[in-house]
């Protein structure tokens, strides 16, 4: 059996104001999808602000930021 067929047996064991909650909730679901907005990769985010980083600049700055965390000496 496939999920949709699962889906309308189940539904149709309703009762009629419940499959109407049903319908209501299945075009929530809908409109939600229909409006929900892509994820836009941290890039995207940066794109207009001109920043531009290699990757040298990346390890100086992640030195620099855990130059002086404290450290367990084995």
């Amino acid at each position: 059996m496939s999920l949709e067929q699962a889906i309308l047996e189940a539904v149709r064991a309703l009762p009629a104001e419940k499959q109407q909650e049903v319908l209501n909730h299945a075009a929530k679901l809908r409109e939600e999808e229909r409006t929900k907005r892509p994820f836009r990769s941290v890039r995207g985010l940066w794109a207009d602000l001109g920043v531009s980083l290699s990757p040298k600049e990346i390890d100086e700055n992640r030195q620099e930021m855990w130059r002086n965390f404290p450290r367990e000496e084995i």
